[in-house]
């Protein structure tokens, strides 16, 4: 579809119209969750229809229209892109509004879109929260290297010590605490389903892979910046305000280390919203596993029914 004077691809994916509508927001940024949308999602399409969304710089989009040479991604832009898509989205399948889903780089997004366009949005269901940058980065790396220094992981802790605690300069680093997070959360949580992450028909073809792989690269380095001035330092949704016109559902994984509980929640405790839940995941770190998908499913079923009793669509 033609959205922000570029196409942008959009799959539409439902039993039923006359079920509520969910727009996932995927994270990454650069990681869209197209190709593998039906191992995670194929289930829900009974009771909802989804949304899934490419987003400019990321999957079939980023192949559709690469971008110029020094051609930049804005949060603002971004963010106009996904209003336009939500409201095609309930143009397209006759609803006044949409519930939001974000995780990750996609929940930082996702508050944007529901700040800019709040009447597009029956709900807002946020997973792993990106609150702010520069707190979520420090808490991160403060948790991760503690726990390499209680494991006696001489390897982990070397590798933390040199890229430092944040700010960073060095578009390399955050990757670098990444791969370290993701060893530690892998020993308190569940992993996903084997196969889960694997690219789907359609979607499993060398090009398809390459073009997924390079507006990953794209997208990751506009999201940190060649020296620290990406989009992700950027990010504080505080400056937003916290007073949200639509439910707020926050879940988080108990064991996340990229975007840690403890921010999650402080930023939570702060909004204001028609009705808010805070969501613990057990066994949960950042990436999706059964319980998160799941506990997403079971939150939209809520919001389902709450929209049902309060008549309306």
């Amino acid at each position: 579809m033609p959205i922000g004077g570029i196409p942008q691809w959009l799959t539409i994916r439902g039993d039923d119209c006359a079920n509520p509508v969910v727009l996932i927001v995927h994270g990454g940024p650069g990681n869209p969750n197209t190709p593998f949308a039906d191992r995670l999602f194929g289930a829900w399409s009974r009771t909802v229809t989804v949304v899934q969304w490419d987003q400019r710089g990321a999957g079939k989009t980023f192949a559709a229209t690469r971008p110029a040479e020094g051609e930049a991604l804005t949060m603002a832009q971004l963010s106009q892109d996904g209003v336009e898509v939500a409201r095609y989205a309930a143009q397209r399948l006759g609803k006044r509004k949409v519930i939001l889903m974000g995780g990750s780089w996609g929940s930082a997004l996702a508050v944007h879109m529901a700040m800019a366009a709040p009447e597009l949005f029956q709900a807002y269901v946020g997973t792993a929260q990106l609150v702010d940058y520069y707190a979520d980065t420090a808490a991160s790396y403060a948790s991760t290297i503690a726990l390499a220094k209680a494991a006696d992981d001489a390897d982990s802790v070397g590798k933390l010590q040199k890229i430092g605690p944040p700010p960073w300069k060095d578009p390399r680093a955050f990757g670098v605490l990444r791969r370290v997070t993701r060893k530690y959360e892998a020993q308190g949580s569940d992993a996903a389903p084997k196969g889960w992450f694997t690219f789907g028909p359609g979607y499993d073809t060398p090009d398809y892979e390459a073009a997924y792989e390079a507006g990953e690269d794209y997208s990751f380095l506009n999201f940190v910046g060649l020296a620290g001035d990406g989009m992700g330092p950027r990010i504080d949704l505080r400056k937003l305000g916290v007073r949200f016109a639509m439910p707020v559902y926050l879940l988080q994984g108990e064991q996340d280390l990229v975007t840690p509980p403890q921010i999650s929640r402080a930023y939570f405790d702060e909004i204001v919203a028609p009705k808010k839940v805070f969501i613990p995941l057990a066994r949960t770190g950042h990436d999706p596993n059964r319980t998160m998908v799941d506990a997403q499913y079971e939150v939209l079923q809520r919001v389902r029914a709450e929209a049902t009793e309060g008549g309306s669509r």
